[in-house]
């Protein structure tokens, strides 16, 4: 009731136009809403999981519980802008929010503010099929690519690509890959493994995608975020690479720091610029240390990400910039990078990958520490100011941890065959850890 309270007197006539971020219960919603809260703007938020650590932040003025991965969103929504005395900006945060947004614009353009570019480049940029092949025909840098949609593709592909590969679906955010598989993507070592990960998988996935791995560590990925406006330009970017993420080779980062890369910025720019883009954006890069080329990874369309939040650090005001240009307000100063030292750090996820990298002698525990130190910093957790979704996600990962080590302690105790689980090494072999 007090949140609810409190979301009526955010938007009442006069005030401050509200911010309505879709995904609270994600990294990089969690991480937007802090962002928007912090420049002064309410913020309402819908979240699908109430158990979600997110929701227990303090900075939205209300919480809203929906389906956001079904059109029950969008009915929300409407139901939402209804009861707000202006229109409200909207801010997508997760791929199936974004694509529900894009289809449903008209309808939502009477009641939000919100920045997409048109439905066919939204659906290009979000299928991996659809826009590796455009990158094809266009020229853009990706690496050696195939298409797999029949055994017949398949051996195509073993006798043409250089292993390891990569195989990956064109879309691991629907809900059918998500309910059997974990992970986003496989580092596929052998061409013996291809033909029996294509089975195991293709069922979930309209197509697969099989890419020639590029070779070098996790610390060789860039990206660039950026904000383009209704007339296509740049009006915010930001630089910055992984060092650490998790799962290694395949996952999300968990560490990254700001830099320098012209060419990263240039190749974003044109890219997006080529398909007449608009609103938030983002490519990933990897470079390739056999010939030092950078090959596009896949972009991420009209969504905050897990890493918007560095450009914060850095001094680029990246959200703030989106919500001032679509309410035709002066935009803030702070668009330029500086090319500082701003860093990120997903400190659960990066004890992980420290702890990977260390038992594989990649890393020294000195070498985690001076990581960290130095530099403005960004984290996705912790806040003073909002301890709630810290607290909730270590108690979460410590009360896991501990049903673990009770339900070993109990297999031994029963005198069954005290043997290390095969899980971690079985994905270690084909890649997907």
């Amino acid at each position: 009731m007090r949140r609810a309270l409190l979301a009526l007197r955010s938007t009442r006539p006069g005030s401050r136009t509200p911010a309505v971020l879709i995904g609270l219960d994600s990294m990089q919603g969690l991480q937007a809403a802090r962002i928007l809260h912090s420049r002064g703007v309410p913020v309402i938020a819908l979240a699908r999981d109430p158990s979600n650590h997110a929701c227990r932040t303090n900075v939205c003025s209300d919480i809203r519980f929906v389906d956001t991965r079904s059109t029950d969103l969008i009915d929300d929504l409407l139901t939402l802008g209804q009861s707000l005395d202006q229109r409200a900006v909207l801010f997508p945060c997760e791929d199936e929010s974004v694509s529900l947004v894009s289809r449903h614009r008209e309808a939502l353009a009477q009641q939000f503010h919100f920045a997409l570019p048109p439905v066919d480049v939204v659906e290009m940029l979000m299928d991996k099929s659809r826009f590796y092949a455009y990158a094809q025909q266009s020229g853009l840098p990706i690496p050696p690519t195939r298409f797999l949609r029949s055994a017949e593709d398949v051996a195509d592909a073993c006798e043409s690509l250089t292993f390891p590969v990569i195989l990956k679906p064109t879309n691991s955010q629907t809900p059918l890959w998500r309910a059997n598989s974990m992970f986003s993507a496989f580092k596929v070592a052998d061409r013996d493994d291809l033909p029996r990960l294509y089975d195991r998988y293709s069922p979930f996935s309209g197509a697969l995608i099989v890419q020639e791995w590029i070779p070098g560590p996790d610390s060789n990925l860039y990206s660039c975020n950026c904000y383009f406006d209704q007339h296509g330009e740049p009006l915010a970017t930001f630089v910055s690479r992984k060092v650490r993420q998790w799962p290694p080779h395949v996952g999300k980062s968990s560490f990254g720091v700001e830099c320098r890369s012209d060419d990263v910025l240039r190749e974003t720019l044109s890219l997006l610029r080529g398909v007449g883009y608009r609103g938030l954006g983002y490519v990933e890069f990897k470079l390739d240390e056999g010939n030092g080329k950078k090959f596009i990874v896949e972009p991420n369309v009209g969504r905050p990400t897990g890493r918007s939040a560095i450009a914060e650090a850095g001094g680029v005001e990246l959200l703030y910039t989106m919500y001032c240009d679509l309410l035709g307000l002066p935009l803030p100063d702070n668009r330029q990078q500086h090319y500082g030292s701003a860093k990120w750090m997903h400190e659960r996820r990066d004890l992980q990958s420290a702890f990977y990298y260390w038992r594989a002698g990649e890393l020294t525990l000195r070498d985690w520490a001076r990581s960290w130190a130095g530099g403005s910093k960004a984290l996705a957790l912790f806040s003073i100011r909002d301890p709630g979704p810290f607290v909730s996600d270590s108690w979460r990962a410590a009360h896991k941890l501990l049903s673990a080590r009770s339900r070993w302690a109990e297999l031994v105790g029963n005198d069954q065959p005290a043997a290390e689980p095969q899980a971690r090494p079985k994905r270690s072999r084909t890649g997907t850890a």
